[in-house]
Formats: C-alpha cells, structure tokens, sequence
C-alpha cells in the first residue's frame, strides 16, 4: 500500500498540495459540465440552423471578447487576487449555463439567444482563463507546475470523455435541456473548492501594491515576450495551429451529421474517442513531468495533428473516424500542455499573466477567424475539402515556423527554445 502510495506521489506532485488538490477537485465536477454544454450547445445549434456556417457564427461571438480583450485580461491577472477573480468568473458562468438551460427548457430558446450568451460566456472566459493558468503556479510552485498542468489537462480530457458520452445519451433521452442545467450545478464544487483555497496573503498583496496603468501593463508585456525567443516562437506555433486546425468544435459535429450520417449520440461518442486521446497524451506528460517539456513533443503534436486531420478528410467509416480523433486527441494534448508549460516556466513571476494572457489570444482569441474559416470552407466546398484545406494549412505552418527556428539558431545561437 505505501509503495503504490509513493509511486503516486512521485508520479504527480502537484497533488501533494493542499490548494491545488482542492481547485482539481472542483474542476473534475465542473469540466463534466462544460464539456456537456459544448456538445449541447453545437447540437442546439445545428437543430436551429441546419447551417455550419452559423454553427462558425457562434463559435466566433463566443471567442471574439478572447480576440480583443485577452491582453488586457492578462495585465489584469497580474495586479488582483486570482483567487477572487476566480471566484467571480465561476459563478458568472454559472449563471449563463442557468439563463441557456430556461429557455431550451421553455422551448422559447432561438438562435439570437444563443448568440448573446455566447458573447457574455467568452467575455467572462475572457477573465477567467490567464487568471486561471497563472493561478497553478501559486498552488504548486515552479518545481511542480508541468505536473499541474499535465494533471488539469488530465481532468479536462477525462472530462472530455464522460461530458460528451452523458450529452450524447441524454439529448437523445431528455432533451437539450438536461446538459445546460448539469453544467450550472456542477459549478458549485468549482465555487466550494475555490473558497477554500488558502493563498499565503503576500502574494496577493503584492498583486494589489503593482497597480498600474492596464495599457502601460500590456505595453510591457508585449516587449517582455518579444524579448524572449523561447516564448515568441512557442506563441507564434501556437497562433497558426489554433487558427487552421483546432476547429473541431466545426469539423466534428458536420462531420459526424453529413459524412457519418450520425445522430447526436454518435457524435457524442467521437468526441468521447478524441478525449480518451487527450486523456492519455495527458497522462503521458504528467508522469514524464520531472524531465521538463521538450520541443519536439511541442512540434511533433502540431506535425501530427495536422496529418491526421486531413487523413480524417478521407474516412467514411466510422470506428476508423473514432481511431484517427482519438490520435488526434494525443496530439493535441501534447502540445497544448507543453506550449502553456513552457511558457509559464520561462514567464517571469510579475509578467506571467500577461504571457498568458497572449496565450489565451493565440489558443482561443484566434477562434473566431478561424471558426468562419472552417465554417465558410466546409459550407462550400464541403466538410471533407474543409478538413483537408486546414490540415494542408497546418502542416505547411509548422514547417515554416520549424525553419525560422533553425535560422535563429543558426545565426544567433541555440536561443530560441532552449
């Protein structure tokens, strides 16, 4: 019993903290829910529309506060205390999966109701998501934090697994309605554990006496990052994937409707087969935590997702669609998790938030365009062309950033990335 319990304890640190098991708790609740609205969501959507270019639409309402106001977000996360933040931005979304649930519920829900919460889900995301990255170094330490992130990506793709999986079952059983009304309960471990956190006071308080001009703040975080090669070429990877090839919120759901002639469960499962992915390209970084993160993990996750996204445009079998986004899901996990954890191990302590902040805008600020992109292609030339057109996109994109890497190496030195 106490060899399994040490063997657990080196493979995952982070949990050997107080704090940050209480914020993973709740997010284990949570994530179940999010993941439930987003198939909801999508599927309430098609329902309404029968269109992917407005399925596109609602996706871009949702990340466009993320496009303008993610910089600005990130100066915000490094003067007040997360905790706080935090605690507003939970119960806010709380409120909305509320306010979407009625009236699904009602049957009064239309799609300019849905375009309104989208809008005020992203601004609150806004807030919340470099408020919440920066936040795990504060739970664990700089010496624990790969392992942190690993296991809230964990978290989130397990999530991933069940969310869509119980969407799936209970559209098909009770209605839409069921998934948005589980998702505002299921913050309320989100809320408990976030409130009983105990941050030492001296880190908030020097939050609190760093109050600046948000413009000067944001100003100064740009020229941080363009200063560091190691987090410039991380973001700028990171900027094209996101705007070519993570549109699955797109591709998936049309896919699943038009090419696989599949219901809201069988949709449901394939998101489940892309999390069992991400779940186990989680696990993976976590328990390799101790080494740091490696570059060509980094790389190797955008090369691959972006390969196997235009093998997916040639599927018309099922069980091969679920095999390809379940690798899709390991790919994608392992270089999301590598680029948030190299960023914030080579962020200074003051500007973290800002770095992050420009990293929630290239991760999700950059949706919206890429959204209509997805949904623009797909509605005219196809979903198959669509995923095709990105994949080819993508993989172009990392052979380019691959090769301005090595120029800067080879004319300044091993800079860049370590």
């Amino acid at each position: 019993m106490h060899t399994i319990q040490y063997r657990l304890q080196r493979a995952f640190p982070a949990l050997s903290h107080r704090n940050f098991r209480l914020f993973w708790t709740g997010q284990c609740i949570s994530l179940i829910g999010t993941w439930m609205q987003n198939i909801g969501q999508d599927w309430l959507v098609l329902q309404l529309t029968h269109s992917p270019f407005k399925l596109g639409v609602v996706s871009a309402i949702q990340f466009a506060p993320m496009m303008f106001f993610a910089l600005f977000a990130g100066a915000i996360a490094d003067r007040l205390p997360k905790r706080k933040v935090l605690m507003a931005t939970q119960f806010s979304l709380m409120i909305l999966a509320a306010v979407l649930a009625t009236l699904t519920y009602l049957k009064v829900i239309q799609y300019w109701h849905v375009l309104i919460l989208a809008g005020f889900l992203g601004a609150v995301n806004t807030i919340d998501m470099p408020t919440r990255q920066s936040f795990f170094v504060e739970l664990v330490g700089k010496e624990d934090l790969m392992n942190a992130i690993a296991l809230n990506s964990t978290i989130f793709n397990l999530a991933r697994i069940v969310g869509p999986a119980v969407a799936g079952f209970l559209i098909g059983l009770v209605g839409i309605a069921a998934c948005f009304y589980l998702n505002a309960l299921s913050f309320v471990a989100v809320l408990f554990g976030i409130w009983l956190i105990d941050v030492r006071p001296s880190v908030a308080s020097a939050r609190r006496q760093s109050f600046r001009d948000i413009l000067e703040d944001t100003r100064a975080g740009l020229r941080y990052i363009l200063t560091e090669p190691k987090l410039y070429w991380t973001l700028l990877l990171l900027a094209l994937i996101s705007l070519f090839v993570i549109n699955f919120n797109i591709f998936v759901p049309l896919f699943a409707k038009e090419n696989l002639k599949q219901a809201a469960l069988g949709y449901g499962l394939l998101m489940t087969a892309m999390g069992v992915g991400s779940l186990g390209g989680a696990l993976t970084l976590a328990t390799r935590s101790r080494s740091g993160p490696n570059p060509r993990v980094l790389g190797g996750g955008a090369a691959g997702m972006s390969v196997l996204l235009i093998l997916l445009g040639f599927v018309n079998r099922y069980w091969l669609a679920a095999l390809i986004l379940l690798l899709i899901g390991y790919c994608m996990i392992s270089f999301t998790a590598s680029a948030n954890t190299l960023l914030q191990l080579n962020s200074d302590d003051s500007m973290r938030g800002r770095v992050m902040g420009l990293y929630s805008l290239v991760f999700g600020g950059v949706t919206p365009i890429g959204s209509l992109l997805a949904g623009k292609v797909a509605e005219n030339a196809g979903i198959s062309m669509g995923m095709l057109f990105c994949g080819a996109v993508g993989v172009l994109s990392c052979l380019l950033v691959y090769l301005g890497y090595r120029q800067r190496v080879s004319r300044r030195g091993p800079a860049a990335w370590g």
